[in-house]
């Protein structure tokens, strides 16, 4: 018997979902037939941009609600005012290009473990190779999912407890090299409750950093990924080979920043939207400027 789907729209403007879902904030979305399918927590989802808004298909199992939408609303951010976030930007060349680029560009919600297991497997990579071992882990290690007829076997992302229970060595079957190591501390630590990201909700963004900071293999760009994908700390403004390509050629063309200098510059200069700010600066340098790549 066919698995019965609940189906809903999300009825928002300048919200271009394939370019959210494509921009390396997550990486378990496939392109199918005119729609993206993907995971979101223990739920397999076809999302589709529709006239007016976002069609939503997920699987009615067990005793869901049909009418609870508000776990995808959430990760879709979807009741986000997207004209107040851009009109705090700055006023200047680089982000009015960006933005003209990029507009309906959005920042999802997402689950925090996922979030910073993922950005630890992301360490050197390219989104599609980051695709690649996060689909292997959870094809490997997580738990399946209720699927419709025609879509490839879904699995949901394997808990801290799951990994940590792993040895190094079937990590790394995964292909994600050097990263298993960093992967494996992470569970533990969290698993074991020395470190709670559901508290990280609560702190400051700079004592959240400061928490993340102390697990292997997590650095100040994977740090402010989770603070703003996973918390929505605005403050946080990931910093990686694109971004500072694009904070020198776009504002300092003339001079070379020091990383201080750069750092400075990337907290001050964006507005109390600096995250959403970074993500528009980001997607359109590797969509619209990709002949810098090799710069």
């Amino acid at each position: 018997m066919p698995l019965a789907l609940r189906k809903t729209i999300f009825a928002v403007r300048e919200y271009d979902l394939a370019a959210t879902l494509t921009s390396g904030q997550a990486f378990r979305w496939t392109p199918r037939a005119g729609a993206w399918e993907g995971v979101i927590g223990s739920r397999w989802v076809r999302l589709r941009q529709v006239e007016g808004g976002i069609q939503a298909e997920t699987p009615l199992v067990d005793a869901a609600d049909p009418d609870d939408w508000r776990w995808l609303t959430r990760y879709l951010q979807t009741e986000v005012d997207l004209e107040h976030v851009l009109a705090s930007f700055p006023d200047d060349e680089p982000m009015r290009a960006a933005v003209a680029a990029c507009r309906g560009l959005r920042l999802l919600r997402q689950e925090p473990w996922e979030c910073l297991a993922s950005f630890i497997l992301s360490s050197t990579k390219q989104i599609v190779q980051i695709q690649q071992i996060v689909s292997a882990l959870c094809a490997r290690y997580g738990e399946p999912m209720a699927v419709p007829l025609g879509p490839a076997p879904a699995y949901a992302f394997p808990s801290a407890a799951r990994l940590a229970a792993c040895a190094e060595t079937e990590l790394r079957e995964c292909k994600m090299g050097f990263r298993a190591p960093h992967l494996l501390q992470a569970a533990r630590r969290v698993a074991d409750g020395e470190v709670d990201l559901k508290e990280l909700r609560e702190w400051s963004a700079d004592d959240a950093r400061r928490e993340l900071l102390r697990l292997r293999g997590v650095g100040p760009k994977i740090a402010d990924c989770v603070l703003l994908f996973a918390y929505g700390f605005q403050s946080a403004f990931p910093v990686d080979v694109w971004v500072r390509k694009a904070l020198v050629r776009l504002y300092f063309s003339k001079r070379r920043p020091t990383p201080r200098r750069l750092h400075e510059f990337a907290t001050t200069h964006f507005g109390p939207h600096a995250g959403y700010a970074q993500q528009y600066l980001f997607h359109y340098i590797r969509q619209a400027a990709r002949p810098w790549a090799s710069a």
